[in-house]
């Protein structure tokens, strides 16, 4: 392994970890893959390779995909795969390697659409899509021909679009949504919180090994849930959550719950509740404790 071939990976391992962490939904095993990708690479020294970046790209998606495929063969979703990691920032702000990983994805509840998807499907989209992999390079990935992997991709793309609609995108104004339904719930204002939900506002939360995942569809439930995080012992502060509004919610030991919010047309319309301790202990947070 040359120093030079060294210095190429690294080069190429923020994109690499980008391209895992869409795929994977987790920071650790993004990194795992992308680990496994220098490995392998130092096995073969760089010989017969004669496009790095490609060779790369095939490893660690090929690495991803059969992460994906193990998860389903088990006939389950990891709680990972249903909620993925978040990624914290202060508001304003963004970690040189957040906006890395994050690839121009903005908000959690992408992340959440994309584990639904089928493995090969959600391979083809996010190459295709988000990193403008040729439909070739996916294609012997795959094992599909270029114009089957096409369509992996399309119908890939028709269901995000039908599950996720664009949600607003100027940051401040939906910053002011997120603030009003903090001040809601602390005042216990139930129908101001109701002003601020959308009617079918879905709210999705890991709460650990205690309750496990939960769900809570429509304004009333979510607004009942919503004045436990927002009490006056909670302290909420305003993070930028996967690019998106949200908050980080502590008690007096420390973080407790991370939340990501969708707002559309001036409304809440979906929010992510991290609560797993575990999981919230492996998050870096820091940028919100100042």
């Amino acid at each position: 392994m040359t120093a030079s071939l060294a210095a190429r990976f690294e080069a190429a391992r923020p994109r690499l970890g980008a391209i895992a962490y869409r795929m994977l939904g987790s920071i650790d095993d993004a990194q795992d893959a992308v680990q496994e990708a220098w490995l392998r690479l130092e096995r073969v020294s760089g010989a017969g390779i004669a496009n790095l970046d490609a060779w790369l790209t095939t490893v660690v998606a090929r690495i991803c995909l059969n992460t994906l495929r193990d998860r389903h063969a088990r006939g389950r979703e990891e709680l990972v795969a249903q909620l993925p990691d978040p990624i914290v920032d202060a508001p304003g702000e963004s970690d040189p390697e957040h906006r890395a990983l994050l690839a121009d994805a903005v908000g959690l509840a992408l992340f959440v659409v994309l584990d639904t998807l089928p493995p090969a499907e959600r391979l083809a989209f996010v190459l295709h899509d988000v990193f403008t992999v040729p439909f070739d390079q996916i294609a012997a990935i795959v094992d599909r021909t270029p114009e089957a992997t096409r369509k992996l991709a399309s119908r890939a793309r028709r269901r995000i679009e039908q599950a996720e609609p664009v949600p607003d995108a100027d940051l401040a104004a939906q910053r002011a949504v997120v603030d009003a339904f903090f001040a809601a719930g602390r005042t216990g204002d139930f129908d101001r919180l109701l002003s601020v939900l959308d009617p079918d506002v879905v709210l999705r939360g890991d709460i650990g090994a205690s309750a496990g995942l939960v769900r809570a569809e429509g304004a009333a439930a979510v607004a009942k849930l919503a004045r436990g995080y927002a009490g006056p012992e909670r302290e909420v502060r305003a993070a930028t959550v996967n690019g998106a509004a949200g908050a980080v919610v502590f008690l007096a030991g420390g973080a407790v719950a991370i939340m990501a919010f969708v707002v559309r047309d001036g409304r809440v319309a979906a929010i992510d509740v991290l609560a797993d301790p575990a999981r919230i202990g492996r998050i870096d947070v820091s940028a919100v404790t100042g």
